[in-house]
Protein backbone atom coordinates (compact mmCIF):
# COMPACT_ATOMS: atom_id res chain seq x y z
CA UNK A 1 0.00 0.00 0.00
CA UNK A 2 1.30 3.44 -1.02
CA UNK A 3 0.67 6.56 0.75
CA UNK A 4 1.27 8.53 -2.73
CA UNK A 5 4.66 10.53 -1.36
CA UNK A 6 7.57 9.10 0.10
CA UNK A 7 8.48 10.55 3.38
CA UNK A 8 11.90 9.71 3.29
CA UNK A 9 12.97 12.45 0.52
CA UNK A 10 14.23 15.51 2.12
CA UNK A 11 12.77 17.43 -1.03
CA UNK A 12 9.40 17.02 0.69
CA UNK A 13 10.31 18.81 3.40
CA UNK A 14 12.45 22.13 2.04
CA UNK A 15 9.75 24.39 3.05
CA UNK A 16 10.16 24.09 6.54
CA UNK A 17 13.21 26.17 6.09
CA UNK A 18 11.67 29.11 5.43
CA UNK A 19 8.80 28.75 8.28
CA UNK A 20 8.42 31.23 11.01
CA UNK A 21 8.26 29.66 15.13
CA UNK A 22 5.05 29.75 15.20
CA UNK A 23 4.27 27.91 11.49
CA UNK A 24 6.92 25.22 13.17
CA UNK A 25 4.96 24.58 15.65
CA UNK A 26 1.86 24.25 13.90
CA UNK A 27 3.30 21.81 11.70
CA UNK A 28 3.81 19.81 14.68
CA UNK A 29 0.61 20.39 16.88
CA UNK A 30 -1.47 19.68 13.74
CA UNK A 31 0.27 16.28 13.00
CA UNK A 32 -0.13 15.26 16.81
CA UNK A 33 -2.49 12.43 17.11
CA UNK A 34 -3.41 13.81 21.33
CA UNK A 35 -4.63 17.37 19.71
CA UNK A 36 -6.64 15.98 16.36
CA UNK A 37 -8.60 13.85 19.00
CA UNK A 38 -9.22 16.69 21.26
CA UNK A 39 -10.10 19.45 18.40
CA UNK A 40 -12.20 16.83 16.94
CA UNK A 41 -14.73 16.01 19.94
CA UNK A 42 -14.57 19.95 21.15
CA UNK A 43 -14.61 21.70 17.84
CA UNK A 44 -17.07 19.15 16.51
CA UNK A 45 -19.48 21.43 14.04
CA UNK A 46 -17.70 24.65 15.17
CA UNK A 47 -15.04 24.23 12.52
CA UNK A 48 -16.78 27.05 10.47
CA UNK A 49 -16.58 29.58 13.37
CA UNK A 50 -14.90 31.90 13.91
CA UNK A 51 -13.59 30.89 18.00
CA UNK A 52 -12.65 27.76 19.17
CA UNK A 53 -13.65 26.16 21.98
CA UNK A 54 -11.69 27.87 25.76
CA UNK A 55 -10.95 24.30 26.85
CA UNK A 56 -9.18 23.58 23.30
CA UNK A 57 -7.35 27.10 23.54
CA UNK A 58 -6.40 26.62 26.94
CA UNK A 59 -4.97 22.51 26.70
CA UNK A 60 -2.80 23.38 23.88
CA UNK A 61 -1.64 27.34 24.34
CA UNK A 62 -3.69 28.52 21.06
CA UNK A 63 -2.78 31.82 20.29
CA UNK A 64 -4.16 33.81 17.61
CA UNK A 65 -3.50 37.59 16.86
CA UNK A 66 -6.07 40.47 16.36
CA UNK A 67 -7.49 40.13 12.92
CA UNK A 68 -6.83 43.10 10.68
CA UNK A 69 -9.66 46.06 11.56
CA UNK A 70 -10.84 43.56 14.62
CA UNK A 71 -12.32 46.19 17.21
CA UNK A 72 -8.61 47.09 19.21
CA UNK A 73 -7.35 48.85 16.42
Amino acid sequence: MSSGRDWRLAAHYTYLDHLSPAELAWEFLRRNPDYRRDYGASAGDARNQVELPEPLILRWGLVFRDRSGSAGE
